[in-house]
């Protein structure tokens, strides 16, 4: 469904990805993890057509994503952002979430439809929105805002959903609420999700799958057990680690090793 084929790419004369593929199908659930300057953030620009490839192609059944126009992309693909931009902070809930129907809008429409307000009453109550509908941007809460952030995105009815570490400035609480939301849709609507994590051990949990990013290569790609294992870590982050089950769901869960705690390890 989604393809990268030796897709090359960066910012002004530097690469930052180098020979990137890989490919992605219906209801997969990719996490992408490495470490800062890696090139994760670039990788969701690429995909979803906001920097273009230097050399290879990325392409959505079959066609190259610079051949699909923006609004009917907008209809397959959703991003999710790690924060909410500041300018929306003065829209109520509701009308942050409609705006996720923009693509749908026909030429001169000023008002929503009524497939319109049946998409946003869904994925409110998907999202567990609906009591916050009349409530202003600015004052909810970290977790209030990402799954209004979320059900943004699912209001344009994608078939991917791209998150940019999309726990990242929140609590372990609202972190396990916002993931276990995502593999939801996942699950129950084949949403095909893409998912930047810096927390390895979220990664484990919630991703069927990984690829590993190092200095803009991919480094190792496979499940959590084949990508998650000390040797690995180890060498693509530069610090030492001890990976043992989850004793309920058996993924990988790794454990940091303090300096003054590395002789011990050692030995």
């Amino acid at each position: 469904m989604l393809k990268l084929e030796k897709v090359t790419t960066g910012y002004d004369a530097k690469a930052i990805l180098n020979d990137i593929s890989f490919t992605l199908e219906k209801g997969d659930f990719l996490g992408v993890i490495g470490p800062n300057g890696s090139g994760k953030t670039t990788l969701l620009r690429v995909m979803s057509k906001i920097l273009p490839p230097w050399k290879g192609k990325v392409t959505l059944e079959g066609r190259r994503l610079d051949e699909i126009k923006y609004m009917e992309l907008a209809k397959r693909m959703a991003v999710v952002p790690q924060r909410m931009p500041e300018p929306f902070f003065s829209y109520s809930v509701r009308d942050f979430i409609l705006l996720g129907r923009t693509p749908y809008l026909r030429r001169f429409q000023l008002l929503e439809s009524e497939e319109d307000l049946r998409v946003v009453q869904e994925v409110m109550e998907e999202t567990d929105t609906l009591g916050l509908e009349e409530r202003n941007l600015e004052d909810l809460s970290g977790g209030e805002r990402q799954r209004t952030i979320i059900a943004q995105a699912l209001a344009q009815e994608p078939e991917i959903l791209l998150l940019d570490e999309p726990t990242s400035h929140l609590d372990i609480g609202h972190q396990v609420e916002i993931l276990d939301l995502v593999r939801k849709l996942n699950r129950e609507k084949k949403v095909m999700v893409i998912m930047l994590l810096h927390d390895l051990n979220l990664a484990s949990e919630y991703c069927d799958r990984l690829i590993l990013l190092k200095e803009g290569s991919i480094f190792k790609t496979g499940t959590p057990e084949e990508v998650l294992t000390y040797e690995i870590i180890e060498e693509v982050y530069n610090a030492l680690v001890i990976v043992h089950k989850n004793p309920l769901s058996s993924k990988p869960h790794i454990l940091l090793v303090p300096k003054e705690l590395r002789h011990e390890k050692l030995s």
